[in-house]
């Protein structure tokens, strides 16, 4: 391939990467204040797993969040399903792979990326907080790419709600015993993450967070979105 022939890809490349972020942000924009779910994508219908999902979801739903998931299967399915089963707009942020990711059938609003970064800012940019559940390196990745951003206030302070304590403790320690030890984060940074095992304990801990503010970013809070 000759330089100027790389150089045309690479400008259509860059094309495709603007269209995603703008299909995006158009088709986000109005959906109000989201909860950004994460979680395996191997867990299957019926395991008590799926199940809180599912309950965690629709309890959001019902309280007026719009639920964002990863449009597949297992985890990302059950949130879907909680959430169409609600009162506000079931999200899925589906990805093309080699292998096609098989989306659920439970979103009323369906985008689909190519590329995962573009992606990653969407489940960000209009998220006023992220729920965790078990999941694989996928899940490990989203959780830490939120940290990696509002750590150091890249991104909105929002909560963090890891949940199934017995799943995520030695992760935890981990991160206390060696981590903080080292200096490699700050004791505080832990407290950017709450552990509860329950969907009431989901919304308690969201409804503590913001107490009577508004769910919406502030308008500074705005400003910085637009820098991710």
């Amino acid at each position: 391939m000759s330089k100027a022939d790389r150089r045309e890809r690479e400008a259509e490349r860059a094309k495709r990467y603007a269209a995603e972020f703008a299909r995006g942000f158009a088709e986000l924009d109005a959906i109000g204040p989201s909860v950004s779910m994460f979680g395996s994508a191997r867990t299957r219908p019926g395991d008590p797993r799926y199940l809180l999902a599912e309950r965690i979801a629709r309890l959001l739903s019902d309280a007026g969040f719009a639920v964002v998931s990863g449009g597949g299967p297992g985890l990302m399915e059950a949130f879907n399903k909680g959430a169409f089963a609600g009162k506000s707009t079931s999200i899925g942020l589906n990805i093309e792979l080699p292998h096609e990711q098989r989306r659920n059938p439970y979103q009323k609003l369906s985008l689909s990326f190519r590329h995962f970064f573009a992606r990653k800012v969407m489940f960000v940019r209009y998220a006023c907080a992220y729920v965790v559940l078990p999941g694989g390196f996928g899940t490990l990745d989203e959780l830490a790419e939120i940290l990696t951003l509002m750590e150091p206030g890249k991104t909105r302070r929002a909560p963090i709600v890891l949940v199934d304590r017995a799943y995520w403790s030695g992760l935890l320690q981990w991160m206390r015993q060696r981590m903080v030890t080292d200096g490699s984060i700050d004791l505080e940074d832990m407290r950017l993450m709450q552990v509860v095992d329950t969907a009431e304990e989901v919304l308690l801990a969201i409804r503590g967070h913001y107490g009577d503010r508004s769910y919406a970013a502030s308008e500074a809070e705005d400003d910085l979105m637009f820098e991710l």
